[in-house]
Protein backbone atom coordinates (compact mmCIF):
# COMPACT_ATOMS: atom_id res chain seq x y z
CA UNK A 1 0.00 0.00 0.00
CA UNK A 2 1.44 3.31 -0.81
CA UNK A 3 1.19 6.22 1.54
CA UNK A 4 -0.13 9.41 0.93
CA UNK A 5 -0.33 12.83 2.67
CA UNK A 6 -3.02 12.70 4.97
CA UNK A 7 -4.75 16.63 5.58
CA UNK A 8 -6.32 16.45 9.00
CA UNK A 9 -9.24 19.10 8.67
CA UNK A 10 -9.91 19.64 11.81
CA UNK A 11 -6.63 21.09 12.35
CA UNK A 12 -6.93 23.20 8.98
CA UNK A 13 -8.50 25.89 9.74
CA UNK A 14 -9.67 28.58 11.61
CA UNK A 15 -12.42 28.62 13.72
CA UNK A 16 -15.32 29.51 10.93
CA UNK A 17 -18.22 29.57 12.76
CA UNK A 18 -20.76 26.07 11.79
CA UNK A 19 -22.97 26.94 8.89
CA UNK A 20 -22.63 30.60 9.42
CA UNK A 21 -24.97 32.10 6.28
CA UNK A 22 -22.29 32.74 3.49
CA UNK A 23 -22.09 36.16 1.97
CA UNK A 24 -23.80 37.12 -1.00
CA UNK A 25 -21.49 37.53 -3.87
CA UNK A 26 -21.50 41.01 -5.41
CA UNK A 27 -21.40 39.30 -9.15
CA UNK A 28 -25.15 37.22 -10.12
CA UNK A 29 -22.59 34.24 -11.05
CA UNK A 30 -24.60 32.07 -13.62
CA UNK A 31 -26.30 34.98 -14.99
CA UNK A 32 -23.88 37.61 -15.70
CA UNK A 33 -24.62 38.65 -19.08
CA UNK A 34 -21.19 40.82 -19.32
CA UNK A 35 -19.37 37.34 -18.60
CA UNK A 36 -21.20 34.64 -20.19
CA UNK A 37 -20.68 32.94 -23.67
CA UNK A 38 -21.20 29.88 -25.62
CA UNK A 39 -19.42 27.27 -27.72
CA UNK A 40 -20.96 24.12 -29.09
CA UNK A 41 -19.03 20.69 -28.28
CA UNK A 42 -21.03 17.70 -29.55
CA UNK A 43 -23.73 19.35 -30.96
CA UNK A 44 -24.51 21.02 -27.72
CA UNK A 45 -24.14 24.70 -27.18
CA UNK A 46 -22.31 25.60 -23.80
CA UNK A 47 -23.05 27.98 -21.58
CA UNK A 48 -19.74 29.22 -19.67
CA UNK A 49 -18.06 32.25 -17.24
CA UNK A 50 -14.73 33.60 -16.88
CA UNK A 51 -13.72 35.97 -13.80
CA UNK A 52 -10.18 36.95 -12.76
CA UNK A 53 -6.80 36.09 -13.99
CA UNK A 54 -3.17 34.29 -13.50
CA UNK A 55 -3.34 30.02 -12.89
CA UNK A 56 -6.30 28.85 -14.80
CA UNK A 57 -9.08 27.03 -12.01
CA UNK A 58 -11.87 25.43 -13.56
CA UNK A 59 -14.87 24.92 -11.49
CA UNK A 60 -17.52 22.24 -12.01
CA UNK A 61 -20.86 21.89 -10.06
CA UNK A 62 -22.52 19.13 -9.39
CA UNK A 63 -26.05 17.08 -10.41
CA UNK A 64 -28.74 19.31 -11.41
CA UNK A 65 -26.57 22.52 -11.09
CA UNK A 66 -24.95 25.34 -12.65
CA UNK A 67 -22.41 27.51 -12.26
CA UNK A 68 -24.37 29.73 -9.51
CA UNK A 69 -23.91 26.63 -6.94
CA UNK A 70 -19.98 27.80 -6.94
CA UNK A 71 -20.59 31.22 -6.13
CA UNK A 72 -18.33 31.47 -3.02
CA UNK A 73 -16.00 29.18 -4.58
CA UNK A 74 -15.91 31.57 -7.87
CA UNK A 75 -15.79 35.28 -5.28
CA UNK A 76 -13.04 33.21 -3.39
CA UNK A 77 -10.48 31.99 -6.24
CA UNK A 78 -10.91 34.95 -8.73
CA UNK A 79 -8.78 36.67 -6.57
CA UNK A 80 -6.12 34.88 -7.30
CA UNK A 81 -6.74 32.71 -10.40
CA UNK A 82 -8.46 32.83 -13.59
CA UNK A 83 -11.70 30.88 -12.58
CA UNK A 84 -13.24 29.11 -15.54
CA UNK A 85 -17.09 27.72 -14.76
CA UNK A 86 -19.33 26.23 -17.27
CA UNK A 87 -22.93 24.68 -17.20
CA UNK A 88 -23.31 21.20 -18.06
CA UNK A 89 -24.75 20.09 -20.55
CA UNK A 90 -28.52 19.55 -19.77
CA UNK A 91 -28.49 22.22 -17.09
CA UNK A 92 -28.13 25.79 -16.33
CA UNK A 93 -27.86 27.50 -19.42
CA UNK A 94 -26.19 24.82 -21.30
CA UNK A 95 -28.26 23.52 -24.36
CA UNK A 96 -30.10 19.94 -24.30
CA UNK A 97 -28.35 16.55 -25.82
CA UNK A 98 -30.32 14.43 -27.74
CA UNK A 99 -29.16 11.32 -26.18
CA UNK A 100 -28.83 9.62 -22.77
CA UNK A 101 -25.76 11.86 -20.15
CA UNK A 102 -22.89 10.03 -19.09
CA UNK A 103 -20.09 11.24 -16.73
CA UNK A 104 -17.72 10.90 -19.75
CA UNK A 105 -19.44 13.01 -22.00
CA UNK A 106 -19.82 16.14 -19.58
CA UNK A 107 -16.24 15.06 -19.03
CA UNK A 108 -14.95 15.04 -22.48
CA UNK A 109 -17.24 18.65 -22.85
CA UNK A 110 -14.83 20.47 -20.14
CA UNK A 111 -11.77 19.29 -22.24
CA UNK A 112 -13.01 20.77 -25.32
CA UNK A 113 -13.96 24.45 -23.13
CA UNK A 114 -10.49 24.03 -22.52
CA UNK A 115 -9.12 24.12 -25.99
CA UNK A 116 -11.82 26.31 -26.86
CA UNK A 117 -10.15 29.09 -24.46
CA UNK A 118 -6.22 27.67 -25.33
CA UNK A 119 -5.95 27.44 -21.45
CA UNK A 120 -3.35 24.75 -21.40
CA UNK A 121 -3.08 22.42 -18.40
CA UNK A 122 -5.46 23.68 -15.11
CA UNK A 123 -6.28 23.17 -12.16
CA UNK A 124 -9.94 21.50 -11.47
CA UNK A 125 -11.58 21.96 -8.17
CA UNK A 126 -15.21 19.92 -8.93
CA UNK A 127 -18.35 18.91 -6.11
CA UNK A 128 -20.22 15.80 -6.24
CA UNK A 129 -21.19 15.34 -9.93
CA UNK A 130 -18.10 17.96 -10.87
CA UNK A 131 -15.44 15.45 -8.69
CA UNK A 132 -16.57 12.67 -10.94
CA UNK A 133 -15.55 14.55 -13.95
CA UNK A 134 -12.69 16.27 -12.09
CA UNK A 135 -11.10 12.42 -11.73
CA UNK A 136 -12.23 11.56 -15.62
CA UNK A 137 -10.24 14.60 -16.44
CA UNK A 138 -7.05 13.18 -15.05
CA UNK A 139 -8.11 9.82 -16.29
CA UNK A 140 -9.44 10.73 -20.08
CA UNK A 141 -7.47 14.11 -20.63
CA UNK A 142 -4.38 13.98 -18.61
CA UNK A 143 -2.40 16.41 -20.16
CA UNK A 144 -5.33 19.21 -19.39
CA UNK A 145 -4.62 19.05 -15.26
CA UNK A 146 -2.20 20.25 -13.22
CA UNK A 147 -4.26 19.46 -9.65
CA UNK A 148 -6.89 18.04 -9.12
CA UNK A 149 -9.41 18.70 -6.03
CA UNK A 150 -12.32 16.18 -5.80
CA UNK A 151 -15.17 16.97 -3.47
CA UNK A 152 -17.10 14.21 -2.68
CA UNK A 153 -16.68 11.77 -6.11
CA UNK A 154 -18.07 8.27 -6.25
CA UNK A 155 -17.31 6.17 -9.14
CA UNK A 156 -20.40 3.75 -8.98
CA UNK A 157 -24.07 4.31 -8.38
CA UNK A 158 -25.11 1.92 -6.11
CA UNK A 159 -25.04 1.91 -2.56
CA UNK A 160 -22.07 0.05 -2.22
CA UNK A 161 -20.80 4.04 -2.86
CA UNK A 162 -23.49 5.87 -1.86
CA UNK A 163 -25.83 6.05 1.11
CA UNK A 164 -28.82 4.36 0.81
CA UNK A 165 -31.25 6.90 1.92
CA UNK A 166 -29.90 8.95 -1.11
CA UNK A 167 -30.98 5.93 -3.27
CA UNK A 168 -34.30 5.42 -2.03
CA UNK A 169 -34.92 9.49 -2.00
CA UNK A 170 -33.87 9.65 -6.21
CA UNK A 171 -36.20 6.65 -6.53
CA UNK A 172 -38.70 8.65 -4.57
CA UNK A 173 -38.28 11.99 -6.90
CA UNK A 174 -38.78 10.48 -9.84
CA UNK A 175 -41.97 8.25 -8.82
CA UNK A 176 -43.65 11.18 -7.13
CA UNK A 177 -43.44 13.37 -10.50
CA UNK A 178 -46.67 14.02 -11.92
CA UNK A 179 -47.42 12.50 -15.01
CA UNK A 180 -48.68 15.62 -17.00
CA UNK A 181 -45.47 17.63 -15.59
CA UNK A 182 -42.91 15.63 -16.93
CA UNK A 183 -44.68 16.56 -20.45
CA UNK A 184 -42.71 20.30 -20.00
CA UNK A 185 -39.01 20.60 -21.31
CA UNK A 186 -38.22 21.70 -17.63
CA UNK A 187 -39.15 18.50 -16.06
CA UNK A 188 -37.99 16.20 -18.82
CA UNK A 189 -34.74 17.85 -18.23
CA UNK A 190 -35.11 17.61 -14.39
CA UNK A 191 -35.95 13.50 -15.04
CA UNK A 192 -32.92 12.96 -17.44
CA UNK A 193 -30.72 14.31 -14.94
CA UNK A 194 -31.48 12.59 -12.12
CA UNK A 195 -32.23 9.69 -13.77
CA UNK A 196 -28.52 9.67 -14.19
CA UNK A 197 -27.51 9.10 -10.65
CA UNK A 198 -29.28 5.87 -10.31
CA UNK A 199 -27.35 4.70 -13.90
CA UNK A 200 -24.09 6.39 -13.34
CA UNK A 201 -20.70 6.41 -13.50
CA UNK A 202 -19.06 3.10 -13.46
CA UNK A 203 -15.69 3.70 -13.11
CA UNK A 204 -12.95 1.03 -12.35
CA UNK A 205 -11.00 1.96 -8.96
CA UNK A 206 -7.74 0.99 -10.75
CA UNK A 207 -8.49 3.59 -13.76
CA UNK A 208 -7.90 6.35 -11.19
CA UNK A 209 -4.42 5.30 -11.06
CA UNK A 210 -3.41 6.70 -14.49
CA UNK A 211 -3.74 9.93 -12.64
CA UNK A 212 -0.60 11.35 -11.92
CA UNK A 213 -1.28 14.93 -10.98
CA UNK A 214 -1.51 15.70 -7.34
CA UNK A 215 -4.91 14.92 -6.29
CA UNK A 216 -6.74 16.11 -3.37
CA UNK A 217 -10.17 14.20 -2.24
CA UNK A 218 -12.21 15.58 -0.20
CA UNK A 219 -15.09 14.28 1.83
CA UNK A 220 -17.52 15.32 4.67
CA UNK A 221 -17.57 12.93 7.65
CA UNK A 222 -21.61 12.81 7.41
CA UNK A 223 -21.69 12.72 3.41
CA UNK A 224 -23.56 11.15 1.21
CA UNK A 225 -20.78 9.36 -0.30
CA UNK A 226 -19.98 6.27 1.71
CA UNK A 227 -16.88 6.86 3.95
CA UNK A 228 -15.38 3.65 2.67
CA UNK A 229 -15.95 4.52 -0.79
CA UNK A 230 -14.50 8.18 -0.49
CA UNK A 231 -10.91 5.85 0.71
CA UNK A 232 -11.26 3.39 -1.98
CA UNK A 233 -10.75 6.33 -3.92
CA UNK A 234 -7.48 7.97 -2.21
CA UNK A 235 -6.22 4.47 -2.01
CA UNK A 236 -6.44 4.25 -5.87
CA UNK A 237 -4.91 7.59 -6.75
CA UNK A 238 -0.67 7.64 -6.55
CA UNK A 239 -0.29 11.41 -5.59
CA UNK A 240 -3.09 12.12 -3.20
CA UNK A 241 -3.98 13.64 -0.07
CA UNK A 242 -6.95 13.14 1.79
CA UNK A 243 -9.49 15.50 3.79
CA UNK A 244 -12.71 14.57 5.64
CA UNK A 245 -14.32 17.68 6.81
CA UNK A 246 -15.52 17.22 10.51
CA UNK A 247 -19.26 17.69 11.31
CA UNK A 248 -20.43 18.65 8.11
CA UNK A 249 -22.36 17.13 4.98
CA UNK A 250 -22.20 17.07 1.26
CA UNK A 251 -23.48 20.64 1.31
CA UNK A 252 -19.72 22.14 2.82
CA UNK A 253 -18.60 23.92 0.21
CA UNK A 254 -21.67 26.08 0.43
CA UNK A 255 -22.76 25.30 3.87
CA UNK A 256 -19.27 26.51 4.78
CA UNK A 257 -17.06 28.19 2.09
CA UNK A 258 -14.58 29.74 3.98
CA UNK A 259 -13.34 26.53 5.68
CA UNK A 260 -14.01 24.79 2.26
CA UNK A 261 -11.81 27.00 0.19
CA UNK A 262 -9.24 27.47 2.63
CA UNK A 263 -8.23 23.77 2.23
CA UNK A 264 -8.38 23.80 -1.36
CA UNK A 265 -6.48 26.88 -1.31
CA UNK A 266 -3.69 25.65 0.73
CA UNK A 267 -3.80 22.22 -1.19
CA UNK A 268 -3.47 24.94 -4.70
CA UNK A 269 -0.94 27.03 -3.69
CA UNK A 270 1.61 24.86 -1.82
CA UNK A 271 4.46 22.72 -3.72
CA UNK A 272 2.93 18.99 -3.34
CA UNK A 273 4.82 16.68 -1.06
CA UNK A 274 4.42 12.60 -0.91
CA UNK A 275 4.86 12.01 2.37
CA UNK A 276 6.47 8.46 3.58
CA UNK A 277 4.42 6.78 6.37
CA UNK A 278 6.97 5.85 8.66
CA UNK A 279 10.04 7.48 7.27
CA UNK A 280 8.29 11.05 7.42
CA UNK A 281 7.06 10.36 10.88
CA UNK A 282 10.68 8.95 12.59
CA UNK A 283 12.15 12.40 10.95
CA UNK A 284 9.36 14.44 12.51
CA UNK A 285 9.72 12.17 16.05
CA UNK A 286 13.69 12.67 15.94
CA UNK A 287 13.29 16.41 15.58
CA UNK A 288 10.69 16.55 18.65
CA UNK A 289 12.74 14.41 20.69
CA UNK A 290 16.04 16.54 20.45
CA UNK A 291 14.32 19.66 21.37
Amino acid sequence: MRSSRFVLCVLALVAVPALAAPPKPATKYGANAAAGKTFTHDGVKLYYEVYGAGEPLLVVHGNGGSIADMSAQIDHFRKRYRVIAMDSRDQGRSGDSADAITYEKMTDDLAALLDHLKTGPVNVLGWSDGGIEALLLGVRHPEKVKKIAAMAANLSPGDEAVSPEVIAMVNTMLESAPKDAKDTPEARREAKVTAMMLAEPHIDPKALEAITVPTLIVASDHDVIRDEHTLTIYHHVPNSQLCIFPNATHMIPFDEPARFNAVVERFLREPFVKKERVKDMLKSLEKMRAK
